[in-house]
């Protein structure tokens, strides 16, 4: 699935801009042929003629309102109207994708050692229009780690102009850190307080297209007015040394997906 030119593409722009901006743009690195394949099985996820045990779904909202999410329902019957699929790894078409080698040699150039995902997560917006996604962070103990991943590779599975709810950020907020300790959804008066509405960045992508986002990165996007699905999947890149947290229920265990060479762990 991944283009022949992109295997060898030279990172230092991108990650240079990664670390000044908290983004940067890839390039195009997914092919036609396996961006068609990908959108189909989310599909066939989504209506339920593939499943396996332990995947995580989550349906839209039918009023596009983000405060209107039901949580912990899971899996409610087949339907396109799923806004987010998590645990794709467990699928060997996408794991084929989250372990291709250009996402390779860009998380080995920001982790050291063997590497694992915190997440395989497929963000979808519904030709139906989907759900507005708020200004957010992607850490802090909401996460519930023992410590902070820095690196998220979202791949566009169609075109994602701004009418269809493309990324937008703030380029680099990362260098603030967390807006709170919790993570996740940053409040309304740290919203207003650096004014983000007006200082918002859209950033459209093409089918095939992938970016670099860092955790601590604000962003959001809005609902998808093409009347065509929006699909991209975001893949969380961490060290497999991390661990998680959690007391309520078993920690959690992060699938490893590159092994560092044996001349890398002296």
């Amino acid at each position: 699935m991944l283009l022949a030119e992109a295997a060898s593409l030279d990172l230092s722009v991108a990650l240079e801009h990664f670390a000044e901006q908290g983004w940067a743009r890839l390039g195009r690195a997914l092919d036609d042929e396996g961006a068609a394949l990908l959108c189909e099985r989310a599909d066939a996820l989504m209506m339920g003629r593939i499943s396996y045990p332990g995947l995580f779904f989550q349906r839209d909202t039918a009023t596009g309102r983000y405060e209107d999410l039901a949580f912990g329902k899971g899996y409610e019957g087949p339907s396109l109207d799923y806004r987010k699929i998590e645990k794709l790894e467990k699928d060997p078409l996408f794991l084929a994708w989250i372990g291709n080698a250009l996402f390779e040699r860009v998380a080995r150039t920001l982790v050291e050692g063997d590497i694992a995902i915190y997440r395989a997560a497929l963000f979808t917006k519904p030709a139906s229009g989907g759900t507005v996604l708020p200004w957010h962070q992607d850490g802090g103990s909401y996460w519930g780690l023992d410590r902070e991943p820095t690196l998220q590779i979202w791949t566009a599975l169609d075109d994602v102009p701004p009418e269809a709810g493309c990324l937008e950020l703030i380029p680099g907020s990362h260098r603030a850190g967390l807006a709170t300790p919790l993570g996740g959804l940053i409040p309304r008066a740290c919203i207003d307080a650096r004014d983000a509405d007006r200082e918002a960045v859209l950033v459209p992508a093409l089918r095939g297209e992938c970016l670099l986002v860092h955790n601590h990165l604000w962003h959001r996007s809005g609902v998808n007015r093409t009347g065509r699905p929006r699909r991209a999947l975001s893949i969380c890149y961490m060290s497999a040394a991390t661990r998680c947290l959690r007391k309520k229920r078993a920690p959690r265990e992060f699938a490893r997906v590159f092994t560092a060479p044996p001349a890398a762990r002296h």
